[in-house]
C-alpha cells in the first residue's frame, strides 16, 4: 500500500533503542466503502501489522448501509487474528446505538468507535448518553473522530469524561480541533486520551510536549497510513520531544493494551514541555516549504515548484550542522521523484498527488534534527521478526 523502503529501517532501529517496546495501534480500519477511496481487508491489515510487529484495535470504515454486519466482520477478523486484533464496534446515533453496542460487545467487541463527521452528529447527542453510561460501567474505550471536517468537540468530551468517569475517551487525530486549549484539561481528567493518527509534525510535536504520555496512545489510521510508517514517524516526534523509555513504552503500546484489557491506566511521568523544540531557522525554511507542498498534494496539485524551493533550502553546505538532516530530506525528495516518474503511488487516495507520504516523512525529518536518521535505502533488519 505504501513505499516503506526507509520507514521499516527507521522503525527497527528506533524501536531497538527502547527495551520492552511492544506496539499496539489504537486506530485501524477494515472495509470497502471509504468515501476517500480506501479499502482494506482483514488479511491486508494483519499483513501490515505483522511487518510492524504490532497488535491493533480494528473497526469498520464508513458503511452507508449501517454497521451491524460490519461490526460482525470486525469481531470475526479479531477472532481469526491469533491475538493480533481486537474489535471495536462502530455506532450510528440514529440507528439504535445502545442496542448495537450491547449486541456487539456480547459477540466479542471490546470498545466503541464514533465518527461525528461521517454520521453528522454532535458528541452530546442524547442518543449517545446511554452508550457512554454503558462504557463507563464497563471501563470501555470510546474512540471518537476528532480531526478535520467537524466543529470543535472538546468541551463535550471533557463534560462526558466528568459525567462518566469510567469511560476511556480517546480523541483521534491528536484532537487537533481542540488541541490549542484541551491539553490544559488532561491532568484533571485521567480518563481522557488522544491518539496519534495524524500526519502533521507540528501538531504531533505539540501533543507530545504538552500532554503527559499516559494520555497518548499510538495510532496509524491504517490503511490511510501503515503501522510501520506511523510508528517510525511518531517515534521520531516522541524522541525529539524528550519522552523517556517509560513514556515511549506507554504511548506505543503499554497504555492501549491496558485499556482494552479493562485494566487501570498507568502513569508514565509528566509532559516534557516544549523546551527541546527550539526551531533552527535554516531547517525551519526546509520544513515550511515541505509543509506547503503537502497541502498542495492533499488537493491533488502538482507541488513541483514548492519542492524545488525545499531542495534549494537544503543547500546548507557539507560542513553545516544541518547537513545530515538536509541530505536525508534530499534523498526523500529523490525517492518521491522516482516514484512519480515510474507512475507509482504510495498508498494515498487517488485524489492526492503521488508521493505524499514520502514528503510527510521529509517534513518530519526536518522537524526532528535531534533524532539520528538511518541512511535512506538501507535494508530493514528485524522489523518483521519483532513480535507484538
Amino acid at each position: 500500500m505504501h513505499d516503506e523502503e526507509f520507514t521499516q529501517t527507521w522503525l527497527a532501529e528506533m524501536a531497538g533503542q527502547v527495551p520492552g517496546l511492544e506496539l499496539f495501534d489504537a486506530h485501524t480500519h477494515i472495509g470497502q466503502n471509504d468515501p476517500d477511496g480506501f479499502a482494506c481487508t482483514p488479511g491486508e491489515l494483519t499483513g501490515l501489522l505483522e511487518v510492524a510487529g504490532a497488535r491493533a484495535a480494528v473497526f469498520a470504515m464508513h458503511e452507508p448501509d449501517g454497521y451491524p454486519r460490519a461490526n460482525d466482520a470486525a469481531v470475526e477478523a479479531a477472532a481469526d487474528s491469533d491475538g493480533r486484533l481486537v474489535a471495536f464496534c462502530r455506532l450510528d446515533p440514529r440507528a439504535g446505538p445502545l442496542a448495537e453496542a450491547e449486541r456487539s460487545l456480547a459477540t466479542g467487541a471490546v470498545g466503541i468507535k464514533l465518527h461525528p463527521r461521517a454520521e453528522d452528529f454532535p458528541l452530546d447527542t442524547p442518543e449517545l448518553e446511554g452508550v457512554f453510561a454503558l462504557a463507563s460501567e464497563r471501563g470501555l474505550a470510546v474512540l471518537v473522530h476528532a480531526g478535520r471536517g467537524i466543529p470543535a468537540l472538546g468541551r463535550h468530551a471533557v463534560a462526558i469524561c466528568e459525567r462518566h468517569p469510567g469511560v476511556r475517551l480517546i480523541l483521534a487525530h491528536a484532537g487537533i480541533s481542540d488541541l490549542a486549549w484541551i491539553w490544559r484539561a488532561v491532568d484533571d481528567h485521567p480518563n481522557l486520551f488522544f491518539d496519534t493518527s495524524w500526519w502533521s509534525p507540528s501538531d504531533l510535536l505539540a501533543l507530545y510536549t504538552l500532554v503527559a504520555p499516559r494520555h497518548i496512545v499510538f495510532a496509524s489510521d491504517a490503511p490511510y497510513a501503515t503501522p510501520s510508517f506511523a510508528a517510525a514517524m511518531n517515534l521520531r516526534y516522541a524522541m525529539q520531544a524528550g519522552l523517556d523509555a517509560d513514556g515511549l513504552r506507554s504511548v506505543f503500546g503499554g497504555q492501549m493494551a491496558r485499556i482494552v484489557a479493562g485494566e487501570p491506566p498507568l502513569d508514565a511521568g509528566p509532559a516534557p514541555g516544549p523546551a527541546r523544540l527550539d526551531r533552527d531557522p535554516l531547517l525551519d525554511r526546509v520544513y515550511t516549504f515541505l509543509a506547503a507542498s503537502i497541502g498542495q498534494m492533499f488537493q491533488g496539485v502538482d507541488p513541483a515548484e514548492t519542492l524545488a524551493l525545499a531542495a534549494l533550502a537544503c543547500e546548507v553546505g557539507d560542513d553545516a550542522p544541518q547537513a545530515e538532516t538536509c541530505a536525508t530530506v534530499l534523498r526523500l525528495l529523490e525517492l518521491r521523484r522516482q516514484l512519480v516518474e515510474s507512475r507509482g503511488h504510495d498508498g494515498g487516495p487517488p485524489r492526492f498527488a503521488p508521493g505524499v507520504w514520502t514528503i510527510v516523512a521529509a517534513a518530519g525529518v526536518a522537524r526532528t534534527p535531534g533524532v539520528p536518521v538511518p541512511p535512506v535505502g538501507r535494508p530493514a533488519t528485524g522489523v518483521g521478526a519483532r513480535e507484538a
